[in-house]
């Protein structure tokens, strides 16, 4: 939205990444100083060093109004979900890390005035949430007028956020030109699961672990072959092969390909129908 972008193709990698491809003619024809520009701009989460480090970099690049906006506004469409709740749910489902990796010795950076209480209280929490939910506590103390409130404004909780569940973008595939890209519904050379496109409309139900990879197609377009030799012997082999990949677990991604193309080709007719009532 900053960025006055419009057509987007989230696709998922095969294995533990997600592609978004830009499709906006203006940001296709982008330098790579503009491209490295935009990542720039994007980028709030530094690449960390090792497990348990927080290195987010926020502050003196952007205002505490943007970063506020990127928690709160959108940060979980339609579910009403506020940022504490979505750390909560990836400490629990995803982590778990806060009482193996975030001892003592590991609070770092962001939280070193927080330091020595953590120290004393982090062992008596049993588990990850208990302890976000304390460093939440004490930062919301800090910022309503505490002790702390003279060394200025706290925002290790937003910080925290940010490092657990903000996306790390790739630069150099981002801004070089050059750089080699997957292409959707390639195949993921270590797992076999087919790259495919996301829709964003019922993410919450995507799972990375049900996409197709090319055994299962492969099995799957055996049994349609099958299947249509018997219904139309007649019938000519291009055709044939069109209709059986319908009919395997890939058509659904392709149809959200298929809309998102549409989409483009659309407002392409659009624009060229305005432009050319301007001439």
């Amino acid at each position: 939205e900053d960025l006055g972008v419009r057509h987007r193709l989230w696709v998922y990698s095969g294995r533990r990444g997600v592609h978004c491809w830009v499709c906006d003619d203006a940001v296709r024809k982008w330098s790579p100083a503009l491209r490295a520009a935009a990542v720039e701009y994007l980028s709030l989460v530094k690449n960390t060093e090792g497990p348990g480090k927080v290195n987010v970099a926020l502050w003196g690049k952007c205002s505490p109004g943007r970063v506020d906006r990127v928690l709160r506004g959108k940060w979980d469409p339609g579910k009403g979900k506020c940022p504490s709740r979505r750390v909560n749910g990836v400490l629990e489902g995803q982590m778990g890390s806060w009482k193996a990796k975030w001892g003592p010795g590991r609070l770092n950076g962001i939280l070193e005035r927080y330091r020595e209480p953590l120290q004393a209280e982090f062992p008596k929490k049993k588990d990850s949430v208990q302890r976000w939910e304390l460093l939440r506590a004490r930062v919301e103390r800090t910022r309503s007028g505490g002790r702390a409130a003279a060394l200025g404004p706290c925002y290790a909780d937003w910080e925290v956020m940010l490092q657990f569940c903000f996306p790390r973008l790739d630069i150099n595939v981002s801004k070089g030109l050059g750089h080699l890209l997957k292409s959707p519904f390639s195949v993921h050379p270590k797992t076999g699961r087919i790259s495919v496109p996301l829709d964003l409309q019922r993410l919450d139900q995507f799972d990375p672990f049900a996409v197709p990879t090319i055994t299962s197609l492969c099995q799957e377009l055996d049994m349609a072959s099958s299947d249509g030799e018997q219904e139309d012997v007649g019938e000519t082999e291009p055709k044939r092969r069109t209709r059986d990949y319908k009919k395997t677990s890939l058509a659904p991604y392709v149809r959200i390909f298929e809309q998102f193309v549409e989409g483009m080709e659309s407002a392409r007719r659009g624009e060229r129908i305005r432009r050319s009532g301007e001439c």
